[in-house]
């Protein structure tokens, strides 16, 4: 027998509730992390006939408890250890879990680590995922991201990372690297980098069940309320991206009804609660774009005034070459493509866009809008040659093909 849907998901709500009672009482976040999967391992062998136990996370906080005792107990120097392993004796968990969760969050997003590092630790010790899920995440072997998160733990180790909140002073910083740790998990689901599959919905489901957890946790933080909106106004649209065979539908193409209405309505409400509260960021700007864009009946009643003067502010307060990009097919939409085309020109000497197939795909995009149809399929193949993603790979192929039979018709 194997866990049911309804066990799977109390699982991963547990994994951080109970790592981080066991990190908090006994330190050793490695060796706390390690009991905690063989305590998810007991539960997989025993809850689907026994069924879940009244308190789970008791019973998970317990049988991990265990197993450090087992662990200390095995190690050779029992008299060094005694008296650790009598504070080890399974206890019943506290009551601030959630509290706990925060600070684990934290934890996993420690400035020593590296982003790569950043987000394998928090899907491993926040979200509840394997290794082997988190290395069909990275598209790299199970054992190779094995030996990358026993780094990560050595690391924080080395750094003598203490379970416990940043001081007030640092808790913006790094409450922003946590932000940008949930923004890239979802991305990466959103729109796969490489693979046959355009999205993965276990990456942008677990996002937003983080983000979801961090806004209960933080529910005054503007920037967490915008980041829920935002991925939820942006999942709202996923059921209309692809074609049942897996094509990609452009934006301006998609079947609105296909659209979650249960989604954009939940993120619109957040982001209007929000909104003038405090400071403006750029997660908020990003929701704001999206519920625009989310809103309008159709691709023709699209706000694109509105939306170009939301991603002026958002390239004020956040600058960067994706917020241009997107700013110069906003651009194209308002004053006409050659207005949008100056603005994609003052990327191309960005090294940032060096190696991503995004410049080269907006580029055709306006260059067809032009009716500069060769240049706009030279740019859509540059693109599709860049690009790890076999449904991009395909559509921009495709968008290139019928450029040159529009060509050789006219």
């Amino acid at each position: 027998m194997s866990l049911s849907a309804q066990q799977e998901d109390l699982l991963r709500e547990m994994t951080p509730q109970v790592l981080a009672t066991l990190v908090r009482r006994h330190g050793h976040f490695d060796a706390c992390e390690d009991a905690v999967q063989e305590a998810l391992l007991a539960a997989a062998g025993q809850w689907p006939e026994q069924g879940a136990p009244d308190n789970p996370r008791t019973w998970l906080v317990t049988v991990a408890s265990r197993r450090l005792v087992d662990e200390w107990r095995s190690d050779g120097a029992r008299r060094r250890r005694e008296d650790t392993v009598h504070r080890l004796e399974p206890a019943p968990a506290p009551l601030d879990s959630e509290d706990d969760t925060l600070t684990l969050i934290f934890l996993c997003c420690h400035p020593a680590l590296s982003p790569p590092s950043q987000l394998a630790l928090t899907l491993r010790a926040v979200g509840g995922l394997t290794t082997g899920e988190i290395a069909a995440a990275f598209l790299v072997p199970e054992a190779t991201m094995a030996q990358r998160i026993s780094r990560v733990k050595q690391t924080i180790r080395a750094a003598d990372a203490r379970f416990e909140l940043p001081p007030d002073a640092e808790r913006p910083e790094r409450l922003r690297v946590v932000l940008h740790v949930l923004y890239l998990v979802f991305n990466e689901g959103y729109t796969a980098s490489a693979g046959a599959a355009l999205y993965r919905t276990d990456l942008t489901a677990e996002a937003i069940r983080l983000t979801r957890m961090l806004h209960r946790l933080l529910p005054e933080e503007g920037e967490v309320a915008g980041l829920l909106a935002l991925m939820l106004l942006t999942d709202a649209r996923r059921a209309a991206r692809t074609t049942d065979d897996g094509s990609i539908v452009p934006l301006a193409e998609q079947q609105r009804a296909l659209w979650s209405s249960a989604h954009i309505e939940e993120g619109v409400a957040l982001l209007t609660r929000t909104l003038g509260r405090g400071p403006v960021g750029a997660y908020q700007l990003q929701a704001a774009i999206a519920a625009v864009h989310d809103e309008a009946q159709d691709a023709h009643d699209t706000d694109w005034p509105q939306i170009l003067a939301l991603y002026e502010v958002l390239e004020r307060v956040s600058p960067g070459p994706m917020v241009t990009l997107n700013r110069a097919v906003a651009v194209a939409m308002v004053h006409g493509a050659r207005a949008g085309l100056a603005v994609l020109g003052t990327l191309d000497a960005d090294q940032r866009m060096a190696h991503t197939h995004r410049l080269h795909a907006v580029r055709a995009h306006l260059l067809e809008m032009a009716g500069e149809t060769v240049a706009a399929g030279e740019a859509y193949l540059q693109a599709a040659r860049m690009t790890a993603s076999v449904p991009e790979q395909r559509y921009l192929a495709l968008r290139a093909a019928r450029l040159g039979g529009a060509q050789g018709q006219s």
